[in-house]
């Protein structure tokens, strides 16, 4: 039964959060100081520890993050981002579901396109989580690795979407050996999409653009050394960028791009970069 929740989790420039029954209990030193869409959206140009405190406690106000007053449906809350294009792919049926982590659930098959938005499109980098009753409603119980415990790995999460999805479904990485293995596993059925990338290295970066059809830069150098050294790649975005790889994964990039009347980067607006490159 789900109850008293615990999240642990990397975000706002890699530091570890750790929330319990609704409070902020651990925060470590951010490893990244300047993030161009934290700026964006929230006008904090230097991350430290206690801008990050009060991100996450004004999350847990706002949307009931790490508790069971949980928002669980939503619309877009960024014009442009993973959640956002696996959303709108799901509400045009191009996909039937997505494999995504939240705090709640942790690895489920998610096949409604609000739902998608309300978990993710405000959170990222979960480790681990306790099971909320109000998220477990949302996705049910079935559609979940384990509604006790609420494990996460999306490769199984990947193998419970191949038995409950007819079509196309998307899947979160967070590495290549994920993404390698879901690949062999599910072949063309499974959008593989990496995210929370920072700290990769050069040949991690190359594994992740053989395996993804989508992958968002997050801080990582190697990942943008990788795409900006090829012709081949759809770039979205001059601050955080999104990349479409495959022929699939560049058509949806590029179908929400249009969707809210932008183009691909060109290189013709300079690039904002976050600080350090990890």
């Amino acid at each position: 039964m789900a109850g008293k929740c615990r999240v642990v989790m990397e975000a706002l420039g890699k530091s570890r959060i750790v929330v319990e029954d609704g409070k902020v209990v651990e925060i470590s030193r951010p490893q990244l100081k300047y993030c161009p869409l934290f700026n964006k959206l929230l006008k904090v140009e230097d991350i430290d520890e206690e801008a990050v405190r009060k991100n996450i406690e004004f999350r847990i106000r706002d949307f009931g993050f790490a508790t069971e007053n949980r928002v669980v449906r939503a619309p877009d809350y960024v014009t442009f981002g993973v959640s956002e294009i696996l959303s709108t792919s799901i509400e045009n049926g191009v996909l039937d579901a997505a494999v995504i982590v939240a705090d709640g659930c942790g690895t489920a098959v998610v096949t409604e396109p609000a739902v998608v938005q309300g978990l993710c499109g405000r959170i990222s980098g979960v480790i681990e989580t306790s099971p909320l009753n109000v998220v477990l409603d949302a996705v049910g119980r079935d559609n979940v690795l384990d509604p006790a415990t609420t494990p996460i790995d999306q490769v199984k999460g990947a193998a419970l979407a191949m038995k409950k999805v007819p079509g196309r479904f998307a899947v979160t990485v967070t590495c290549p050996g994920q993404a390698e293995e879901i690949r062999r596993m599910c072949g063309d059925r499974a959008l593989i999409v990496g995210v929370h990338t920072s700290s990769m290295s050069e040949q991690s970066a190359r594994s992740m653009f053989k395996y993804c059809d989508i992958i968002t830069a997050c801080a990582s150098k190697a990942l943008r050394d990788v795409a900006f050294s090829r012709d081949d790649i759809l770039i979205a975005g001059n601050k955080v960028q999104m990349f479409g790889v495959t022929d699939l994964g560049k058509k949806l990039v590029l179908d929400k791009l249009h969707s809210i009347g932008r183009e691909p980067w060109d290189g013709n607006i300079p690039t904002d970069d976050p600080f350090p490159w990890l």
